[in-house]
């Protein structure tokens, strides 16, 4: 049994005749397979299990910041333990031959389980909680007089419409994060891009409405205010579930 060991960003290339028969299994981070146009191929995750032999993947890439690690086992060490050197590879990594014994087969689909349920969790918890301080700004908002008015629609924005919008919205932030976490190498970063995106658009239709200074200026604050419960909460779960 062995295990290689690739930094951020390191890349090493699949030999045949190392990888022949060989199983591998994510035991730390994230591993992308390169295939062999040098088209970037799926993203493996914490336990996930992989057989290359005549998949045509030639390469193993680390698509993050820390070192992730895959355990390599072949036919002829699951029965013995192998003394073989610490081998160098391309780009500083290391595959080391390691005396252990073969563990059972990996439950990668309950390990995703697990990631997106945590940060679902989190996800709802921050919406909640979003809701309540968006509530709680505009309630203090009005009374300092401020009364959300919007001239198309002549009647005044009520409260629990300010807490429906903003569980919305919430909702629609952590159904995109677990997308990414799911289908992105680099989930937080994209999830960072997108959130940041959409709430900078968000704020065209309050300068747009035709309120006054007041109601606008409110208007533009409250749209931030979710965004600051929201973007940083989701970011570290992400980043949590993809180290």
């Amino acid at each position: 049994m062995r295990t290689l060991a690739l930094r951020g960003g390191a890349r090493v290339a699949v030999v045949a005749t190392e990888w022949h028969d060989a199983f591998g299994v994510v035991t730390r981070g994230r591993v992308q397979l390169e295939l062999r146009d040098g088209q970037p191929g799926p993203v493996l995750g914490t336990d996930a299990a992989f057989w290359l032999r005549g998949t045509g993947v030639r390469a193993l890439r680390n698509p993050g910041r820390r070192t992730a690690t895959v355990r390599i086992v072949t036919p002829r060490t699951v029965t013995g333990q192998s003394t073989q050197p610490v081998r160098q590879l391309d780009g500083g990594t290391a595959m080391n031959s390691m005396n252990d014994t073969v563990a059972g087969p990996a439950s990668g689909r309950t390990r995703r389980t697990y990631r997106f349920r945590g940060l679902v969790g989190t996800g709802l918890v921050a919406t909640l909680a979003a809701m309540v301080t968006t509530t709680l700004a505009a309630a203090l908002a009005r009374a300092v007089g401020v009364d959300f008015e919007i001239p198309d629609g002549g009647e005044a924005i009520p409260l629990g419409g300010f807490a429906v919008v903003t569980g919305f919205f919430s909702v629609v932030g952590v159904v995109i994060a677990a997308a990414l976490l799911r289908w992105s190498a680099r989930p937080a970063d994209r999830f960072v891009w997108t959130a940041v995106a959409l709430t900078v658009i968000s704020l065209i239709p309050p300068l747009l409405s035709g309120a006054d200074a007041a109601t606008t200026t409110a208007l533009l604050g409250l749209h931030l205010v979710p965004a600051a419960v929201m973007i940083p909460t989701l970011t570290r779960s992400l980043r949590t579930r993809t180290e």
